[in-house]
């Protein structure tokens, strides 16, 4: 990566697994920043990080060439405000992390050519196991997708979206979807333990049947549709739970799920967008 400066208005958990994957991916910490109005927080990642703190995000603004805002989108129009003078002025790149505010918003708070890169990662990057969505607006030039790329890859991988439009479909599959798997394991764990046997028992046969599930789809070519026929043997045990499944219209439950979601996404976005 360029030695350009990154700074972060705001340090909550996603900004410091970002830091902490952009340090460890080679990165120089006196080239990192972040601004909170948490002196706690920003005492933990200067001990921990090494990083440049302080509590104001002008001083941030100033300072660095990309600025990530990693404050909740409750703030984030207060925040962008304060800075879009800077910006404007040093044409710094700006990458959203903040959920449900789309660039039309942040567009009008920091200033109508500011190059902006929209994006939606989920938890996971809290063990370096991020997925990230991507959109740039029409000034984001390049070098500096490759650069936003380049930070959020800091934690996972990364993929472009075409449309703004489309990441309201990410929030509802990979945004919200670490819940749903968790959901699928504590329903497993509850008819587990159900079935007569302890509850560590029950935990560590569902994690770890989880993570194999998981590993077996990342590493084949095959569709999930292929990989679940191939471990279900006719008249079989397996077969018997997904009939089950089927009866109660797993598919669909599922997608009425996701729909919701993404209609909530659309809905936060006018909530919380541009005044």
């Amino acid at each position: 990566m360029k030695t350009e400066k990154i700074g972060f208005v705001g340090g909550g958990n996603m900004a410091a697994c970002l830091m902490t994957g952009l340090i460890q991916s080679g990165f120089s910490a006196q080239n990192i920043w972040v601004s909170d109005v948490r002196e706690e927080v920003l005492q933990k990642l200067a001990a921990n990080l090494n990083v440049n703190t302080t509590t104001e995000n002008t001083q941030l603004a100033q300072a660095v060439d990309v600025i990530v805002l990693a404050v909740k989108p409750q703030v984030l129009r207060e925040a962008a405000q304060e800075i879009s003078a800077i910006v404007q002025q040093r044409q710094s790149l700006v990458v959203s992390i903040a959920a449900g505010v789309c660039q039309k918003s942040l567009s009008h708070w920091l200033g109508e050519h500011v190059a902006i890169v929209r994006s939606m990662p989920n938890t996971p990057a809290l063990v370096m196991s991020a997925v990230t969505a991507l959109h740039a607006n029409e000034y984001v030039s390049e070098d500096a997708k490759q650069l936003a790329e380049n930070i959020l890859r800091a934690v996972g991988i990364t993929l472009w979206v075409e449309h703004e439009s489309e990441l309201d479909a990410v929030t509802a599959v990979s945004g919200s979807g670490p819940a749903y798997f968790f959901l699928l394991m504590e329903a497993m764990e509850w008819a587990a333990v159900e079935l007569g046997l302890n509850e560590k028992t029950a935990r560590i046969l569902v994690q770890q049947t989880a993570l194999g599930a998981a590993k077996i789809a990342l590493e084949s070519s095959d569709t999930p549709a292929q990989l679940r026929q191939r471990v279900t043997s006719p008249g079989g045990t397996t077969q018997k739970a997904l009939e089950v499944f089927e009866q109660g219209e797993f598919k669909q439950l599922v997608s009425k799920a996701l729909h919701a979601a993404r209609d909530r996404s659309v809905e936060l976005s006018k909530e919380l967008g541009e005044e």
